[in-house]
């Protein structure tokens, strides 16, 4: 049964006053809250009548729409729902709705083998297990990695709208080294993730360096009254080639990094390589020796860092010597921790 716009904006509306239970909800009391949610969401200022409110209340309670809502009338007034974790986001999908998905799936499929469909793989795996899983009742036999506590995923949608429509932002952002929040105005360009983090490229006003905000720091945003003044010539592909991450300026100059990999984590260094860079050079029974072309990053030594004792340094001589600093210091913190646990 196709649901039209204003009608499922209703049926939120009515869902969402219902989870209120601090609140006590009248048939007009709805009735307002659908008005109001037209208003703000369609523009529609005639209002709601109330024979259209009761009628959705019914879709709701009923099996037509798969909701099968517990709304109930205490005191013959109020409305409310009769089990206090409802919400008819969580009502599952129905046949007819699996059905369809599954037709999407499909559909998609046969686009998967094309370059610029690459990264549909692992989206169809999901959506295919999600699918699954709802028809057999069944546990997902795939698991994502995934952190539902990362703050900022509110901003993805409005900044990927402001990038396509080519919208500058007036910005309230406040880094982990800074003291207080600044506001400026930014001239949105790239949304990048990076280790399950996202990040917006850009450049502030009437400035010319690329610069990259966290989503998880910004506090506000809102159109910014400037006109969009883009980044001149700016390629992501060419600006992020040479870098492991994020932490990059225009200007930096990669290096030729050679490592030495035990031979515990050879096979795993091979079939995942830390950069698209990285060449074998030299392999035997003591391990492999392997090269990469990278700019020399934060997260170059957080990469080399994570192996532990299983990835040496050999050259360049810069990368070798931090890399000894950070071990140094992390030597000298364990060392510490032992001389307060021992005295």
């Amino acid at each position: 049964m196709p649901v039209n716009r204003n009608a499922l904006i209703r049926y939120k509306t009515i869902d969402k006053c219902l989870q209120n239970r601090f609140r006590k909800w009248t048939l007009n009391d709805l009735i307002d809250a659908c008005s109001d949610a037209l208003y703000e969401y369609e523009g529609i200022d005639k209002g709601v009548s109330k024979r259209t409110v009761q009628a959705d209340i019914q879709t709701m309670r009923s099996d037509k729409l798969g909701y099968n809502a517990p709304i109930i009338v205490e005191d013959r007034k109020y409305y409310s729902y009769a089990d206090p974790e409802y919400s008819i986001t969580n009502s599952p999908l129905t046949e007819q709705d699996l059905n369809m998905l599954n037709e999407a799936v499909e559909f998609m499929k046969q686009f998967s083998n094309f370059r610029h469909f690459a990264q549909l793989g692992g989206m169809l795996q999901k959506m295919e297990d999600h699918i699954h899983a709802q028809q057999t009742q069944t546990k997902p036999v795939i698991q994502f990695e995934k952190n539902d506590n990362l703050k900022g995923l509110e901003y993805l949608d409005p900044l990927y709208q402001a990038i396509v429509k080519k919208q500058a932002l007036l910005i309230c952002y406040q880094s982990f080294k800074a003291r207080r929040a600044n506001t400026f105005d930014f001239h949105p360009q790239l949304l990048k993730e990076f280790r399950n983090r996202w990040f917006l490229v850009g450049k502030r006003e009437k400035r010319k360096a690329v610069l990259f905000l966290a989503l998880d720091r910004i506090i506000s945003l809102e159109p910014s009254e400037v006109l969009y003044d883009p980044l001149k010539d700016f390629d992501a592909g060419l600006f992020f080639k040479d870098a492991i991450g994020v932490s990059i300026t225009a200007g930096m100059k990669p290096i030729n990094v050679r490592l030495k990999v035990s031979p515990l984590q050879t096979p795993y260094v091979k079939t995942k390589p830390l950069h698209h860079s990285q060449t074998i050079l030299e392999e035997d029974t003591n391990g492999m020796e392997i090269g990469l072309h990278v700019v020399h990053n934060f997260e170059l030594e957080k990469a080399i860092l994570a192996f532990g004792d299983h990835i040496r340094v050999i050259a360049p001589a810069g990368l070798r010597r931090q890399i000894y600093k950070r071990l140094s210091r992390i030597a000298r913190m364990y060392e510490q921790q032992d001389r307060e646990v021992d005295a």
